[in-house]
Formats: structure tokens, sequence, C-alpha cells
């Protein structure tokens, strides 16, 4: 088990932050290994998000509910860290969801431990801080996407990016994570697919968004 610890330690150094084999030793020793099944709570709304998890295997998605919707706001897979941002900033419950997606292996990296680790040694420090930045990077983009590019653009800017998404995920979350109906996301797929961009659907702000009840 250790040395398993040991291979996903060296993988989260090569892809966030390089470390001396002594940072990757320190961290595989507070790694801790789950398995999920699909369709399983990772992370219940109004728990404290007490650890970032590593995905080594699967997908999952973090979502909540907005005017009685199911709304996705981040997926992760295999090489991405996944964890409610604010609950672990402060230890507060969270108000998202983590779900499994597919069958699911993670990596936690406790809270505690992490801390704890960051006090004696800069690496983990420096770990740390690079792991934010990330997250943080990549919600300032999805969000400068949902505020300035069409539906069009959102989902051809997914496709091209990050294209696990678009062959694994179910097409109702990857609508609302692009913050379309699914019928708008069928109709953008569709022009996509045909190379007819210029009969693209036409943004119209998503009704979805604020009614129960959209049209079309």
């Amino acid at each position: 088990m250790m040395n398993l610890c040991h291979d996903i330690a060296r993988d989260i150094s090569r892809i966030y932050c390089p470390m001396t084999p002594l940072g990757v030793e320190k961290l595989a020793s507070i790694l801790v290994p789950m398995k999920f099944q699909k369709g399983d709570t990772i992370l219940e709304e109004g728990k404290v998000c007490s650890a970032l998890y590593y995905v080594e295997r699967g997908m999952v998605r973090q979502y909540y509910y907005k005017n009685k919707r199911d709304v996705t706001e981040h997926f992760s897979f295999e090489g991405r860290i996944v964890f409610c941002i604010e609950s672990f900033l402060k230890q507060e419950p969270s108000r998202l969801i983590v779900e499994a997606l597919e069958n699911t292996t993670l990596y936690a990296i406790p809270y505690d431990a992490l801390h704890g680790l960051m006090v004696r040694n800069q690496e983990m420090e420096m770990l740390y801080r690079k792991i934010l930045e990330h997250v943080a990077i990549s919600s300032q983009e999805h969000a400068d996407s949902q505020r300035f590019e069409n539906a069009a653009e959102r989902y051809d800017r997914l496709l091209r990016e990050k294209p696990e998404i678009i062959l694994r995920a179910p097409m109702v979350h990857i609508a609302s994570f692009l913050q379309m109906t699914p019928e708008t996301l069928s109709r953008v797929r569709g022009a996509a697919l045909t190379g007819t961009t210029r009969n693209a659907p036409r943004d119209t702000n998503d009704p979805w968004w604020t009614n129960t009840n959209p049209k079309n």
C-alpha cells in the first residue's frame, strides 16, 4: 500500500509542484486511499470538507441545488484534485455536494495532516499554494467563459480543453455545467458536428437558471 501511495505522491508532485524525494515521501505518508461506486456521495451538503482528494481513477462532480434544480459546478477526473474550497479553507459545512459519476478511486490529503506537514516542511506549503493557484485559475477561467462566451463558444472550449467530460459525463450534467438547457446543448452539439456554426442556437442567457419551467 505504501508503494501505491508513493506513486500517487510522485504523480501529484509531477502535476502540481516538483518536490524532492523527501517531500514525496512526506506526502505519501499522509495519503488515504478511498474507493467509491458510481452514484456514491463523497461529500454531503452540510458536511465539512476535511481533505483534498486526488482522483487516481474515475470521475466525480461537484454540484448544488438552485430553484430545485441540480446544478453542476465542476468535474474532476484522473490526475485532478477535487475539494470544496470554501468549506476546506474555513473548515465549515459545505453547500456543495461531491458525487462519483463512475467507480472512482481517490487519495485523500487530510486537512490536519497537511497543515501539520506545512509547519515543518516548506515543500508542502509550496505544493498547497500551487494547488490553490490551480483551482483559482480554473474557477476564474470557467466564470469568464460563462460571462463572456455564447453557448456555442462555451461548448467548443470544453470540447477543446476537457474532451474527457464530453465523452464520459451525462449530458444533463454537462448542460448545467455550461449553463444551458439540455435542448440547447443538443442543438449546439449538432451544429458543432455538422460544422454549421452560423446556424448554432443564439445564446439567450439560459432561462433555466432563474426559471423552474424554462422555455427554449
